[in-house]
């Protein structure tokens, strides 16, 4: 066989192993989610408890889709079933990528992917206990006499996923510094060095994702130098270690 057959039959049966690993997560995911389908309602009312909680006497949530009362809920359950499969979801990327890994890299690896699942964690769970009922309640107060509070659920869940996605990166802030310095594209000094311009960028970030007061503002940016900080810290203590000898990806 010729190399460029040889080249081609292995992108091939890369493709087929990446559509296979591919439907393997989605089918785990739609599992979860026909488990969690019965409760899509309760799941919903916990994820509104910050701002039903925040609301005025009187104030609650309104539906204006027609179908809004029935597909929000079903796309929160959606979003949940996600984040519980998302184990299963790692591991198909794992046995896909691990094959082409050195040895100190597939042991770097499992770590950091570790460390980033329960980062992103934090970030959403930070949002949610501190920051959702600290934001609700400052804006809220500044109603305006004898206007109801009704917030659409619609809007509502737009609000909260772009909120979790924000604060969940936020928190990834220190596997990103680990990487850079691990791969060498960046020195823990020249990270050192560009605090001043971190804490700018830190504030310009937390104006564009987050509602427009200081508050929730604050509560992105601090967290966000802090982390930085956590960052250069750890990269310091792991260092960059000497290429070791490529490992077979374990059997699924």
């Amino acid at each position: 066989m010729s190399e460029t057959g040889s080249v081609q039959e292995t992108f091939v049966s890369h493709l087929i192993e990446l559509r296979s690993r591919l439907i393997r997560s989605i089918v785990g995911v739609i599992i979860v989610f026909l488990c969690l389908v019965n409760w899509a309602r309760d799941i919903y009312t916990l994820l509104a408890a910050p701002m039903l909680a925040a609301l005025p006497e009187g104030g609650h949530m309104i539906a204006t889709d027609v179908a809004g009362a029935f597909l929000v809920p079903m796309k929160v359950t959606l979003m949940v079933a996600f984040v519980l499969a998302l184990p299963w979801v790692l591991y198909q990327v794992w046995a896909f990528v691990a094959p082409g890994l050195y040895a100190h890299e597939r042991r770097l690896v499992v770590p950091l992917i570790a460390a980033s699942v329960v980062l992103f964690f934090t970030g959403m769970a930070f949002a949610y206990f501190v920051v959702f009922p600290t934001v609700f309640g400052f804006v809220n107060k500044f109603a305006p006499q004898g206007v109801a509070v009704m917030t659409d659920i619609d809007k509502y869940l737009s609000f909260v996923l772009t909120t979790f996605l924000a604060f969940g990166l936020t928190f990834e802030v220190p596997i990103i510094v680990i990487v850079l310095v691990r791969v060498g594209i960046v020195k823990l000094e020249q990270l050192k060095d560009a605090r001043r311009y971190v804490i700018v960028g830190a504030f310009i970030v937390a104006a564009v994702f987050t509602p427009p007061d200081v508050v929730s503002q604050f509560l992105m940016a601090i967290p966000l130098l802090l982390l930085y900080e956590l960052g250069i810290f750890m990269a310091g203590i792991i260092g960059r270690p000497d290429k070791g000898p490529a490992l077979q990806a374990p059997e699924d």
